[in-house]
């Protein structure tokens, strides 16, 4: 893919996607692939992982065109020099920050949420002025072949082009250097395309996963709880990198949860979640093989039922889980909520802390003080109360790990923040030398006075309240 970097970073040195009528005009043509595309989105996704047509329309096709519009109406102030505060030596002068693209960018997109997690990074590319290699996720083929097919044909083919390939040759299309690389994933392959970046010495997000923890205080509706856990945990059948991962609770509060979540299930999904239009199925063989290892862990209290074939399994609760269980080590990224249980919410926090620093940590109860207890001494890519997955679905917070969970955040103003270089730029007049003869040899002790006051910051007052 040499060949096809080149050509496109010749473009971007062109000019090409710099001004702000090519931009608003390529992320408009995304507006109209999403709507004219829109049935063909839903069948690919069906397809490839049974997911339901409402699930699609609120997760894939509503938050990118959600993005689009939070970024059109924004873009011409995003694009704006920041000008910025100046010392004594350069008031006469211009002093300001221009958001400048990084030139080609390579995006690289999961199978979960196969449109909206190659979309939104590029609809912030686009926004920035970059061009763009886009790779899907291969193990969603008829989503990969639907992006392959159609969305080159909406696109300026000069500055945007999809890459279809397997591991072998990703590596290879890695080896190419680019200006910026966004990878969604998992933490094993985070690291490996962190290593071919650093080889060129590429910036880089890695938005990655982790085991998100939930605390239910024994202070909350518990009805509420469950059904909100229930959903967020068995949307996408569980595959999803910001859903709820395991519950930690005290024993009264497990007991008391465990027939709320077994209503939770049958309200949503019926008796036999298996003929349900609105639960969905695992990804591919592999996959499945990996999640149903991890239902030996605990005890089945609700669901567990599986069909290979089908690749069908059941949400699933597990209890009397031990934090060694295969489930503890790993991110589940399928239907199936572990719970354990703890004496109290230090307890609980203790437990989190121990852990790799997650995507997402969810807290649910009606005390705001145990809300902002956990929120204080916690640390996580994001935090959401009294709710699961919501908080990712707001253009106005960055969204993005830390440590295991990942490097960098975007959606909206963050997402043109990360493809955009914030380049310093200083605008001297070409004049007024005297002023200059200060800082010029031979040096002189006496000069050092008016220097300190021309470039120097001074301190100023400062009463804590």
């Amino acid at each position: 893919h040499a060949e096809l970097v080149s050509r496109l970073r010749a473009v971007w040195l062109s000019g090409k996607t710099r001004p702000m009528q090519h931009r608003v005009a390529q992320l408009e043509a995304l507006g109209r692939f999403l709507g004219e595309k829109k049935q063909d989105i839903l069948e690919a996704t069906s397809a490839d992982m049974g997911k339901p047509p409402f699930e699609v329309e609120l997760s894939e096709i509503s938050i990118c065109r959600s993005e689009l519009n939070h970024t059109l109406n924004n873009l011409s102030t995003w694009m704006k020099d920041e000008h910025v505060e100046k010392n004594w030596a350069t008031q006469l002068d211009s002093a300001f920050i221009r958001k400048d693209p990084y030139g080609v960018v390579l995006i690289i997109g999961p199978w979960n949420y196969p449109i909206n997690l190659l979309l939104v990074p590029l609809i912030g590319a686009i926004a920035a002025g970059n061009c763009v290699v886009m790779k899907p996720s291969e193990i969603s083929r008829n989503v990969e072949r639907l992006v392959a097919e159609m969305l080159p044909r909406y696109l300026d083919q000069d500055c945007f082009a999809v890459v279809t390939a397997g591991v072998q040759e990703t590596t290879r299309l890695l080896e190419n250097k680019f200006d910026y690389i966004f990878f969604t994933g998992s933490p094993s392959v985070g690291r490996i395309v962190m290593t071919a970046a650093a080889k060129h010495l590429t910036p880089i997000t890695l938005e990655l996963g982790g085991k998100n923890p939930c605390y239910v205080s024994d202070t909350c509706d518990v009805q509420n709880v469950a059904r909100r856990v229930a959903w967020g945990r068995f949307f996408n059948a569980g595959q999803t990198c910001i859903a709820p991962d395991y519950v930690l609770c005290s024993v009264e509060m497990r007991e008391k949860l465990l027939p709320a979540l077994h209503e939770a299930i049958a309200e949503f999904y019926g008796p036999n979640p298996q003929e349900s239009p609105d639960f969905g199925r695992i990804v591919g063989d592999k996959q499945f093989q990996r999640v149903q290892a991890l239902l030996r862990s605990g005890r089945v209290a609700i669901g567990g039922q599986i069909d290979a074939e089908a690749r069908y399994i059941a949400p699933t609760v597990l209890v009397d889980v031990q934090q060694e269980d295969p489930v503890m080590q790993e991110e589940i990224f399928g239907p199936i909520l572990p719970i354990l249980t703890v004496a109290s919410m230090d307890d609980a926090i203790d437990f989190m802390n121990a852990q790799e620093r997650p995507l997402a940590l969810y807290v649910f109860s009606s005390c705001k003080k145990v809300v902002s207890r956990v929120l204080e001494r916690t640390s996580s890519g994001g935090f959401c109360a009294n709710d699961t997955i919501m908080h990712m679905t707001l253009t106005s917070l960055p969204f993005g790990g830390i440590g295991q969970s990942g490097i960098g955040h975007y959606h909206g103003r963050s997402s043109f923040e990360t493809f955009s270089h914030r380049r310093s730029a200083l605008l001297r007049g070409a004049g007024r030398e005297a002023l200059n003869a200060l800082r010029y040899p031979p040096y002189s002790p006496s000069r050092l006075p008016l220097l300190r006051a021309a470039t120097e910051h001074r301190r100023t007052a400062c009463t804590l309240l």
